[in-house]
């Protein structure tokens, strides 16, 4: 019996993830490994960077159509800057539809 997690690094998950993708169990993964309010706290992350990605409102107004508070509009701000605009623009492809 091995005394070490099968899971070590973001990567190992991030493969993990790509498999249940691959295999059509995506959902069953992410549901079984998030809490309802983990995938809700998720739901508002993505769609935090999805409209400062649009930049048609402001962080206040985000905050109040989102109901989380301007901390997290500014996590999630900062977060957008540190990418290059390489990564900004791959980012935008996938969320704005």
């Amino acid at each position: 019996m091995s005394l070490e997690p099968q899971y070590r690094d973001w990567q190992q998950l991030m493969d993990l993830v790509k498999h249940a993708v691959d295999t059509e169990q995506h959902e069953l993964l992410l549901t079984m490994l998030m809490t309802s309010d983990e995938r809700d706290a998720l739901l508002a992350r993505t769609n935090i960077v999805c409209e400062l990605i649009k930049g048609d409102i402001s962080q206040r107004q985000l905050s109040q159509m989102l109901g989380v508070g301007v901390a997290t509009i500014t996590r999630g701000s900062n977060e957008l800057k540190a990418k290059s605009d390489d990564e900004r623009e791959k980012i935008a492809k996938l969320l704005i539809k």
